[in-house]
């Protein structure tokens, strides 16, 4: 699915699409793991959903977003409380949701200048 062009305001990282395999950052075409908030892109070591480990979400929480979106796929899967314990740890918001779902609501936050971060896992 393609989204729109249009950016928010300011410099940043935005999704302009998406599909089953990949995600469009600015334009450029991902299809591995990764961690992406309006200043950062970075390839997450996380492969599979269930190669999750709590290392993997300690990464997340180091970006200090207010809120993660969990991007689980093609299909919605929840991870074991004790992985996202490092989130909790520190005050950061979990929402767990398929990829697409995800990729559309870290638009709409980004839109609203939250501090968000999308954590995006491919089957």
């Amino acid at each position: 699915m393609k989204l729109q062009l249009t950016r928010p305001a300011g410099p940043g990282n935005i999704i302009s699409g998406y599909g089953d395999d990949y995600v469009l950052v600015n334009g450029k075409r991902h299809s591995a793991s990764l961690l992406l908030t309006v200043d950062a892109l970075v390839a997450w070591e996380a492969t599979t959903f269930d190669a999750l480990t709590q290392a993997h979400f300690e990464a997340i929480a180091a970006l200090a977003p207010e809120l993660v979106l969990l991007g689980t796929g093609r299909r919605l899967r929840f991870p074991a409380a004790e992985l996202s314990a490092p989130l909790l740890q520190a005050g950061i918001g979990l929402e767990v949701m398929d990829q697409r779902a995800a990729c559309r609501t870290y638009n709409v936050l980004v839109a609203e200048n939250r501090r968000v971060a999308a954590a995006l896992l491919f089957d």
